[in-house]
């Protein structure tokens, strides 16, 4: 990891560590407020939030994690996208900025393209829907 850190810094300099970062808060911002708000809201809606059984919970938070996941998704494309031009001359990069590269990803492959491997990620998000449970069951018990 080190030795990435120190090829990245010598041919892109600081900026080239952060390349996709702004992307990447974005896309953070999204994903946390759907993910905690959508969370609270659906438990709030069913008729004794206090006492929902942990299944219930669970399946609410798998619904909840594939809908942020699917949200923020294109952030994380754009943030890649503009990570694999790392170490790229710039005349070689085929993004001049991240809103550069949203607008090229639209213009030339379509709004499909910002959610290729999006499902991958939804199966990832099991473990993410079950820190939601232990959280809301630790809450409950505190």
């Amino acid at each position: 990891m080190v030795d990435c850190i120190v090829k990245t810094f010598k041919s892109d300099g600081l900026i080239g560590l952060y390349r996709g970062f702004n992307v990447s808060v974005q896309g953070i911002i999204i994903y946390r407020a759907s993910y905690f708000g959508c969370f609270d809201t659906a438990k709030g809606m069913l008729p004794d939030p206090k006492n929902t059984p942990v299944i219930v919970s669970f399946l609410i938070a798998q619904t909840v994690t594939m809908f942020s996941g699917i949200m923020s998704y294109p952030f994380d494309t754009v943030r890649r996208r503009m990570m694999m031009q790392s170490g790229l001359k710039k005349n070689e990069m085929i993004y001049k900025g991240t809103l550069d590269c949203w607008r090229k990803i639209a213009a030339q492959e379509g709004s499909s393209a910002f959610f290729k491997g999006a499902l991958s990620n939804v199966f990832r998000g099991i473990g993410a829907a079950l820190v939601l449970v232990f959280y809301d069951e630790l809450k409950a018990l505190l």
